[in-house]
């Protein structure tokens, strides 16, 4: 049995006719019998009394009726369903953003896209992008936003901003003599910086095992306003990308450092091979669009 044998059988009894419901269904009426009497032979019962000159319903019938009514509904409730999803009537997202990204990029992008799909919620959460990156392979999020590089076997990317990592020292910082500031001159600083959940604590750890040394950390943390206000108040140096020390306070410097690995590359990550819902799809296309005219 399948659905459209549910249809015939009761558009038949709507329209008390064999002929009508055919005609109606355009069909002829040989296939709509055929039809019916193979849900006889599937259930050994019959579904109509032909003897009469209206068709009527046996009591097995009407007890099939009464089932088929509710499966009718059901798969037009499907259809319907399926049908907002994809003209983006209803969907749900699950993006996970860094701390540091999510006030500085995404919340006019994500205003406007509310705007234009009011029906399409969003679930934001926050974390580094190492935990991020780990949630968007597991299925735990759709979509996520990491800093580049990330494992490109796994995902598949946009990149859409690249800015340089600043040093952020208090304001009367020995280093402010200097004309040019290199990895080197931080060997004997205090470093204070995110938590192992960022990729940006990856690169700067890199880039200083590169030049030789092993940065002597005294404070973790996945606040980078947090730091900012440690580095003012003299308690050591961070580095952190360009755009998020326009947002410190306080008695605080920013400066560059020379080294070609001091820069922050961010990316929209999702998993390759795997399904997107519509709303997921649409928000890429969305955001894409949006970045790509906004940096």
């Amino acid at each position: 049995m399948d659905i459209k044998q549910l249809q015939y059988f009761i558009e038949i009894n709507r329209l008390k006719s064999f002929s009508r419901a055919a005609e109606h269904l355009f069909v002829t009426q040989p296939t709509i019998s055929k039809m019916i009497k193979n849900m006889e032979k599937e259930f050994n019962v019959s579904l109509f009394d032909r003897s009469k000159k209206q068709v009527v319903l046996t009591d097995a019938g009407k007890i099939i009726l009464e089932q088929a009514q509710i499966i009718h509904k059901a798969f037009k409730d499907l259809e319907l369903q399926l049908e907002d999803l994809s003209e983006l009537n209803q969907g749900h997202i699950r993006i996970g953003l860094p701390p540091m990204v999510g006030s500085s990029f995404f919340p006019i992008i994500i205003g406007h896209f509310r705007e234009q799909y009011p029906a399409i919620t969003i679930e934001l959460m926050e974390n580094g992008s190492n935990k991020i990156a780990e949630d968007v392979e597991d299925g735990t999020l759709d979509i996520g936003v990491v800093v580049l590089p990330t494992n490109e076997e796994i995902f598949d990317y946009f990149s859409f901003v690249t800015e340089d990592i600043k040093l952020v020292v208090h304001a009367d910082h020995s280093l402010l003599e200097k004309k040019r500031i290199t990895l080197e001159d931080l060997k004997e600083e205090h470093f204070m910086v995110l938590n192992s959940d960022f990729a940006l604590r990856n690169r700067i750890m890199s880039a200083c095992n590169h030049e030789g040394f092993e940065p002597f950390i005294v404070f973790e943390s996945s606040q980078w306003d947090l730091l900012g206000k440690m580095a003012a108040s003299k308690l050591g140096v961070t580095l952190l990308p360009e755009s998020i020390c326009k947002e410190l306070k306080g008695d605080l410097k920013i400066l560059s450092i020379d080294h070609s690995e001091m820069y922050w590359k961010l990316a929209i990550i999702w998993r390759k091979d795997s399904y997107l819902s519509h709303a997921a799809n649409e928000w890429l296309r969305f955001a894409k669009e949006k970045l790509n005219t906004s940096y």
